[in-house]
């Protein structure tokens, strides 16, 4: 490593951050846990700071990153079907969508949808009965697909289906999302963080 690898504390420069015990994440993100002690790559002691990005060498035996994403923001489950769309009178319903699919799509952009129209669906498109239903079955599917790069297990699109119809409404889905997003543990809301699948 030259002179010009460091940064101007005498720190490794971006892209010369080898893993190991250090304190601080690499690509500016924060570090896991307790700065001194480092826990380690994916939560896993050894392997010191941050998320790695597509390209960068991450140790043997550990998930190897194929893109990146942004992380969303993880909700209560009860508060998120029953507490605030009451206190709101349904509009935080509303705004449960828009934020989830927007959330979901900027988490893995191969995951395609207009948050506005999937809005539309559930309010004016429940004059065509039909537009509310195929929302709710796309958004249950974004969220299994959303699973799958986090490489973590999936979701029923079917049982989270069956749940909003019979009254279970975003409790089950949100509890399944809040998974994609405590797969990055020390990850906060918008820091980038890689994909898995």
């Amino acid at each position: 490593m030259t002179d010009q690898n460091f940064g101007p504390y005498g720190q490794p420069g971006y892209g010369q951050q080898p893993y190991g015990t250090q304190g601080g994440g690499q690509y500016g993100q924060p570090p896991y846990g307790d700065p001194h002690s480092g826990p380690g790559y994916q939560g896993q002691p050894g392997f010191g700071g941050g998320y790695p990005t597509p390209g960068t060498p991450v140790p043997a035996g550990y998930p190897q990153p194929v893109g990146a994403g942004v992380r969303g923001r993880r909700r209560n489950p009860f508060a998120s079907w029953l507490g605030l769309p009451l206190i709101t009178l349904g509009i935080y319903g509303i705004v449960w969508i828009y934020k989830t699919n927007k959330e979901l799509n900027g988490y893995d952009r191969r995951i395609e949808v207009n948050p506005a129209l999937s809005v539309l669906a559930v309010t004016l498109g429940a004059f065509l009965i039909v537009p509310p239903f195929v929302a709710v079955w796309r958004l249950g599917a974004r969220a299994r697909r959303a699973q799958r790069a986090a490489g973590i297990p999936e979701l029923s699109t079917g049982v989270a289906f069956v749940i909003w119809l019979v009254g279970g409404g975003a409790l089950y889905l949100q509890y399944e999302i809040n998974k994609i997003w405590d797969r990055y543990p020390g990850a906060v809301e918008g820091q980038q963080v890689p994909l898995y699948a």
